[in-house]
């Protein structure tokens, strides 16, 4: 469904509204805590904030690309959090089930994910392995009609209110690729051990970890796809999941921007405000042109995904450059605090901390660069 710029507008203006209103009193206490309100969460699915791209027919709000990213910028731009949960249903945990999963898979799953019924979470990422999806040590094998799973992931979000895991083992590591299967877990299933990192240097409020699957027996109704599709399930929505991280990162960026000019108006030095000073000002021009510069490429991303293509290349320029210019304007605008922005009293020392980890997550900038290069170069079609 594609929206007129007035509708896209309006949108936007009920999740700044909601982000204003009730995410922003709250933010850094709950930040602190590393712990998400939960009615937060439940006024966001009354909103429809998690409909995302998913189809109405399916429980979802059926946005187009740009108008999905929009929205995530805008309420990333107080707590990049809550878009993270609002990229879920649209990306890899709702993105595999609507590519590949049954039909009763979707309505059991992927409806209730897309009408903030229940919250989800994929189980991709190893210890021994990241963005080497094929490398993984999660093995299954079948003991008759079931799928027995044994394995750890880690670096798994949502560990704490995830109702179902959708993860990944392969049936024999040297088939690479094709080896690896797609399995939905029930989060209270035998065997399922979930283990929350704490004090995190970023990402606070979201519980991150390790996801233990010790001895886990699923029936072949929790199968994604037929036996060795996992990869395809895995990589169905990684587009949208790094179009979700790129616009989040514009959104952190652009709250940098805003926090770091509203204090240089305010802070006088010797005697005049600091904005006065060409230091300060180059700071902020900068960060202004290379914000409006990382959203060209997420729009240019997600009008590229609206017209039915991959856009592999487009996802992997957002991701890189969004998260790049995040961590320099985080960068700036903590210089241009001074000593305030080392405390944890104003938005900017979380707005850094949270900066870095954009460079890490969905996909580490230096493989971008190397997945980038490679199409530059010839070696990967677009």
């Amino acid at each position: 469904m594609t929206l007129s710029a007035e509708e896209r507008q309006d949108l936007r203006q009920v999740v700044r509204d909601f982000a204003r209103a009730e995410v922003a009193p709250r933010v850094m206490e709950y930040d602190a805590a590393e712990q998400l309100p939960l009615d937060i969460l439940e006024r966001m699915a009354d909103l429809g904030f998690y409909g995302g791209t998913v189809p109405p027919e399916l429980g979802g709000a059926g946005l187009d690309h740009v108008t999905y990213a929009g929205l995530i910028e805008e309420i990333s731009k107080v707590d990049h959090i809550l878009g993270v949960l609002m990229s879920m249903p649209s990306g890899l945990v709702g993105g595999g089930l609507l590519a590949y999963g049954s039909p009763d898979q979707q309505d059991t799953y992927l409806r209730p994910l897309a009408e903030g019924r229940v919250f989800g979470a994929a189980g991709v990422t190893e210890p021994q392995s990241g963005s080497d999806v094929a490398g993984m040590e999660t093995t299954y094998r079948r003991e008759g009609d079931d799928f027995v799973i044994d394995g750890v992931k880690t670096w798994i979000s949502n560990l704490d209110i995830a109702a179902f895991f959708l993860t990944f083992a392969t049936i024999d590591r040297s088939l690479r690729h094709g080896g690896v299967s797609a399995f939905i877990i029930p989060a209270g299933t035998a065997g399922v051990t979930v283990r929350p990192f704490k004090n995190k240097l970023g990402f606070r409020p979201l519980s991150t970890g390790e996801l233990v699957l010790d001895q886990v027996r699923v029936g072949p109704e929790h199968l994604v796809g037929e036996e060795g599709d996992g990869f395809k399930v895995a990589m169905a929505a990684v587009e949208r999941g790094r179009l979700a991280v790129a616009s989040r990162a514009v959104g952190l960026g652009q709250a940098c921007l805003e926090g770091a000019a509203d204090y240089a108006n305010d802070r006088v030095v010797f005697g005049q405000p600091i904005a006065d000073y060409q230091m300060v000002q180059q700071k902020l021009a900068n960060a202004a042109v290379e914000i409006e510069a990382a959203r060209a490429l997420v729009v240019r991303c997600a009008e590229a995904l609206d017209r039915g293509e991959r856009a592999r290349l487009e996802a992997s320029m957002a991701k890189l450059y969004a998260s790049d210019v995040a961590q320099r304007v985080a960068t700036d605008a903590v210089q241009i605090h001074g000593a305030y922005g080392v405390s944890g009293d104003l938005p900017v020392s979380r707005l850094y901390r949270d900066a870095k980890v954009f460079q890490i997550v969905e996909g580490a900038n230096d493989i971008h660069r190397v997945l980038i290069a490679d199409y530059v170069l010839g070696k990967r079609s677009a």
